[in-house]
């Protein structure tokens, strides 16, 4: 009867106790803010922190969830790809974007990803608004956010590369923007989203503020003596714009625009990220952004790294110089969250839509192996090859993006068997200078790979849409100029890049487990108590979620 009495005893006070304890309830974010830095290698991230300020990169890294060990898990690192993988949770094989351009083998041509002559460009004349996202298959995070609020709420794009607006903000979009540089300078969209431009990016366009970007020099932010995280700023590796000697500082902006595009100049200075910092905000502001009943979504794309990085190679002061006023330019604008928003009531997550290899000249000067393969020479000895085993040169429609696309009908013509020939141009590839690994479309459809880079071939092979044999080339390989660089493969120095959480749900913290960029979705989608993109294959960071 006494251990009656002191249980019941203790099941009151439990109770007491949970009477009187504060209830915690889970608020979502208002505003969620995707970010995709274009062309950031992970070391970035480590080899430029103790020159960063508090309020930027590091703000991110100390007051959020940084994976240190994030890498995409697919074949090839290219732009559209990396946005649409970062939004759909899944890789090329599923979402069905599997390059920036591509051989199109049903319309016979190379088509670019987000083209879409059905519908008119809208705040310029030229055709560069022709564009959506319908060869995009799957829903994105920002789609299902949408669809589970039935709608309500905002998802706006913004990048200057127009793949990097479109893709990111999916199929449901109330509007996507981008940069037309040229002799315009404005910012732009297509009639798939709106046939008017809204009065504020009108206002915004009227502000001019290219020609006020384009009107000043590039000069280091600091000391150039003080940038010795890089090679010397006059050196062969490094692209030159026209009108200027060596690619050395200081560069004048106003004489360069005019033999440089104009005003798609921007996109080569770190100024192109400071301008889609003043027009994010600004779409925050006028579409009043975080501010209703429902979670809103902002995608934005900092494209301007990729451009200073293709021209100048990432061991290059202008690139050095251009991450350090990134992280001025990422401070100015959480801080423009916290005011605008609430420090509470937003969530970021910050990534790379790919990394990029060091210039493999460069390389070559310090005796590391990397290589140049001769797109030409590689089409003449396919045909060879073709021409000594089929008694034809005439069997291969096209090459490109390091696939191989069989011409079926000649080859149904000759009454040869299209396999056959796959198989042996595999077999003859793999002897050819600069190829390291070569396999047919039959083969990655009856083979599973687990691991490694044939893995990763085989997450970016689409059996509708992709060629009938796939190449991989040696490590640092490219095709092309000497100077300046790329990416695309599926090696570390592509693969390895920033993925960080911070904010409203996110725990403070850090993993160096391997995670994929096709894991930012469903962790997202968690944090939003939603569905996951319809075809998501990524998994939830479990780790970065309170």
């Amino acid at each position: 009867m006494m251990n009656k009495n002191i249980l019941v005893l203790l099941v009151l006070v439990l109770l007491a106790f949970g009477c009187n304890k504060k209830i915690e309830t889970k608020q979502k974010p208002k505003l969620v803010v995707g970010i995709v830095v274009d062309q950031m290698r992970y070391d970035y991230l480590t080899r430029f922190k103790d020159r960063f300020g508090k309020g930027g990169f590091n703000r991110l890294l100390n007051d959020g969830f940084s994976v240190e060990n994030g890498h995409f898990n697919y074949i090839p690192t290219y732009t559209a790809v990396g946005h649409t993988s970062v939004y759909t949770g899944t890789t090329p094989n599923n979402h069905g974007i599997i390059s920036n351009n591509w051989y199109d083998k049903f319309l016979k041509k190379s088509i670019y990803c987000v083209t879409d002559t059905s519908y008119n460009s809208v705040g310029t004349n030229s055709r560069s608004g022709q564009r959506s996202p319908y060869r995009l298959q799957t829903t994105t995070i920002t789609d299902e956010l949408h669809l589970a609020q039935s709608m309500k709420g905002k998802t706006i794009g913004v990048a200057i590369k127009d793949r990097s607006s479109i893709l990111p903000a999916g199929h449901t979009a109330n509007a996507a923007y981008w940069y037309n540089g040229g002799k315009e300078g404005k910012w732009i969209t297509s009639s798939f989203y709106m046939n008017s431009l809204p009065k504020w990016v009108e206002d915004f366009n009227a502000k001019e503020l290219p020609k006020k970007y384009l009107s000043q020099t590039w000069n280091t932010l600091y000391d150039i003596n003080t940038y010795t995280k890089s090679i010397n700023d006059n050196n062969e590796f490094e692209g030159v714009f026209r009108g200027k000697q060596s690619p050395t500082f200081p560069y004048n902006l106003d004489s360069l625009k005019t033999n440089n595009g104009n005003y798609s100049l921007l996109n080569t200075t770190p100024f192109g990220n400071t301008f889609t910092v003043d027009f994010a905000k600004t779409a925050i502001e006028k579409e009043n952004l975080g501010k209703g009943e429902y979670t809103d979504f902002l995608a934005v794309s900092f494209s301007s790294t990729d451009y200073v990085g293709h021209k100048f190679g990432p061991q290059s002061v202008e690139i050095e110089d251009t991450y350090l006023r990134l992280d001025k330019d990422l401070e100015d604008f959480l801080n423009y969250l916290d005011t605008q928003i609430g420090v509470n009531n937003y969530t970021v997550f910050l990534t790379a839509d790919h990394g990029v290899v060091e210039v493999p000249s460069y390389l070559q000067s310090i005796k590391i192996p990397a290589h140049y393969l001769d797109t030409n020479s590689l089409i003449r000895y396919v045909n060879s090859v073709t021409k000594k085993y089929f008694n034809s040169s005439k069997l291969v429609e096209n090459i490109s993006n390091y696939q191989i696309f069989l011409n079926k009908e000649k080859i149904e013509s000759l009454r040869l068997d299209k396999n056959e020939v796959a198989e042996k141009l595999v077999d003859e590839l793999v002897n050819y200078k600069g190829i390291y690994k070569s396999i047919s479309a039959k083969s990655l459809q009856n083979t599973h790979f687990t691991s490694g880079v044939l893995n990763s071939l085989q997450n970016g092979y689409n059996q509708k849409l992709s060629g009938d044999v796939l190449l991989i080339p040696l490590p640092a390989t490219l095709t092309g100029s000497k100077t300046g660089t790329s990416h695309g493969s599926g090696y570390n120095y592509d693969t390895h890049v920033p993925i960080i959480f911070y904010g409203n749900g996110i725990n403070k913290g850090s993993s160096k487990k391997r995670h994929h960029i096709i894991d930012i979705a469903p962790t997202i989608a968690n944090l939003l108590e939603i569905e996951p993109s319809n075809a998501s294959t990524g998994k939830i960071i479990t780790k970065a979620l309170k």
